[in-house]
């Protein structure tokens, strides 16, 4: 299992706590360091079942400035959007958990956390 945090994110400490306190073994990858590629967005987003506006965060100044919020949201500007979250990973909405199934989720409760550990056979 691995996780994307922002150290500086209480919902990502607060993740990283409860996978700590079920004994859970995972990866941590600070994705605003060690950035993900368009490829790997893109792999994330086919396990997460969402698309990349889905895990957007609109709100970050960048995504202003981008002007995100007019972006189409299809098929058609969806390499835009990827484009944008690998060039700007502020903009990934986080924490994101890849559990040892294949499955992913945007781990931002508790119970967004022990789902991804119901699906790495721990918990």
């Amino acid at each position: 299992m691995e996780i994307w945090i922002n150290p500086a994110c209480s919902k990502c400490r607060s993740a990283i706590s409860l996978l700590d306190a079920e004994g859970a073994e995972y990866t941590v990858r600070r994705y605003l360091e060690d950035v993900p590629s368009a490829d790997e967005i893109r792999a994330v987003l086919d396990r997460l079942h969402l698309e990349p506006w889905d895990i957007t965060r609109t709100q970050e100044p960048v995504a202003k400035e981008l002007g995100l919020k007019e972006w189409p949201r299809d098929e058609s500007a969806r390499d835009r959007w990827i484009t944008a979250l690998s060039e700007h990973p502020k903009l990934i909405q986080r924490p994101i958990i890849t559990a040892d199934d294949g499955t992913a989720l945007v781990a931002r409760s508790e119970e967004a956390v022990r789902e991804a550990l119901s699906h790495s056979g721990n918990g």
